[in-house]
């Protein structure tokens, strides 16, 4: 089904609040493992319990990173990542809110201090790839290979492992008034998980067999960009003098990736993360020229941007442009609060932003994805009036284990696949790719790229959400 797009922006009030609200119960749709009590999608039952039985671990629990079954390592500790910052930096705007923002960031700090457990050896991966993209079940049928894969002192993953260093150290920060013991217990695992990031510097890809991250979840930038920024984050958390050398010592190997943000490309968050502790001293460069060329990419006449929006005003890349929207508008709002803090502008030449004009920008962002676009259309599913019907979503797409308790194997789900019909069941605060670079969307579960949801996508939105929700004018 192809929504064209009619070349008017339609005028709609956002209720930020309830975009948060739906944004983080998103995350219990992508639950793997036990479901605990209080699960609110009740639609969704435990699956994957066997996960890691394969190599003598638990490896129940954590999240399935889209539409399909397997639990990569990677993004999910990116999803944690984002999850937290969002929490440090706006946590104050969430209300109750917060509580249920700590639960989604629990749900995948358990997993990865599970897949960190053994001393120098990191669970990549449950779950073949391969296996798992030729079918169309959910998750609690699976009858896939669940096969668990490791990066060790042999095979090692710098990339993956600072990631996770990223996500324990940020979580460690969002969790330190909320639980204390828990919040040490992360730092402490984020400190190790590093050390062997360190010590056994290789990528990732390539270090495990068929079926493994890549060609999923391949990190093409190398692993320096995720050493520094867990190093930065150990900063952060620790303000160890040692981590600070470190991402003073390094920060040159990432400088020619430029500023994007992503699960594999780390720069425009360590330029914007480490910009607040030398934004008014000598050393503040390259972090603050670094993220101030960020702003200046997507400032609308700046002679620098190279970032363009659609004509309804979406940033826009190849694909998946809700992702470059929500994480380019996470890091223009954390960056404004420091410009803020420091009463500072970024000089784009002769265009001159200062903090309001970043918000307005983001807001701008936000205002887009929850309905204020051409199609008069939330991309946020159960948000609105009119949201995407037809998510590239096994679970969602499946009917429920309630209403179909029959298993259904791996190739019975190809007509639920095939079907027209919208998916039986709401996977609520979902964020599917998003639109193409003309404003139009084919609400097609079979059009990946537009419309299949990610975690690490609403893990952006809940900070952006979070502070347009305590700031919304």
């Amino acid at each position: 089904m192809l929504v064209s797009s009619l070349g008017i922006v339609a005028t709609v009030s956002a209720d930020y609040g309830d975009a948060l609200s739906k944004c983080i119960l998103f995350f219990e749709g992508q639950r793997s493992g036990y479901l605990p009590r209080g699960q609110r999608m009740t639609w969704r039952k435990n699956s994957g319990l066997k996960d890691g039985s394969d190599i003598g671990m638990d490896l129940t629990g954590g999240y399935y990173d889209a539409g399909d079954n397997v639990k990569f390592t990677f993004p999910m500790a990116f999803t944690v990542t984002n999850l937290a910052w969002s929490v440090i930096e706006f946590g104050q705007f969430m209300g109750s809110e917060k509580q249920n923002a700590l639960q989604a960031i629990l749900f995948g700090t358990d997993f990865l201090l599970k897949a960190t457990d053994v001393s120098e050896r990191i669970v990549a991966q449950v779950g073949d790839g391969f296996s798992d993209h030729n079918c169309w079940e959910r998750p609690e049928d699976m009858d896939t290979l669940r096969t668990s894969y490791v990066v060790n002192a042999s095979v090692p993953g710098s990339d993956l492992a600072a990631e996770i260093a990223a996500a324990l150290a940020s979580a460690s920060m969002a969790f330190q008034s909320a639980d204390a013991k828990y919040s040490k217990t992360l730092l402490e695992r984020a400190i190790e998980v590093f050390d062997f990031a360190d010590k056994y510097r290789k990528s990732y890809n390539g270090a495990m067999k068929r079926g493994d991250s890549c060609p999923f979840y391949c990190s093409l930038n190398g692993y320096m960009d995720e050493l520094v920024w867990g190093a930065a984050w150990l900063y952060r958390a620790t303000k160890s003098q040692k981590y600070w050398d470190f991402v003073q010592k390094n920060i040159n190997d990432i400088l020619y990736l430029g500023p994007s943000y992503g699960w594999d490309a780390k720069q425009g968050g360590v330029y914007v993360l480490f910009s607040q502790f030398v934004m008014n001293n000598a050393g503040s460069n390259p972090f603050v020229t670094q993220a101030d060329n960020l702003v200046c990419s997507l400032l609308p006449n700046s002679p620098t941007q190279y970032l363009k929006y659609t004509p309804g005003g979406l940033l826009t890349q190849t694909g998946q442009n809700l992702q470059l929207s929500a994480a380019s508008s996470l890091l223009i709002l954390i960056y404004a609060q420091y410009l803020k803090s420091f009463n500072r502008q970024v000089h784009c030449g002769n265009v001159v932003a200062d903090a309001s004009k970043l918000i307005q920008i983001a807001k701008g962002q936000a205002d887009y994805i929850l309905g204020k676009n051409p199609l008069g259309m939330s991309y946020m599913v159960g948000y609105g009036n009119k949201f995407p019907q037809r998510i590239h979503h096994r679970a969602s797409s499946l009917p429920s284990i309630k209403d179909h308790p029959q298993q259904i194997k791996c190739k019975e789900g190809t007509p639920w696949y095939q079907s027209k019909k919208p998916n039986p069941n709401l996977l609520t605060g979902a964020l599917p790719g998003g639109p193409i670079n003309s404003d139009n969307f084919s609400d097609d579960r079979g059009n990946a790229p537009e419309s299949e949801p990610t975690t690490y996508l609403n893990a952006f939105f809940v900070g952006v959400l979070a502070y347009f929700k305590g700031n919304p004018n």
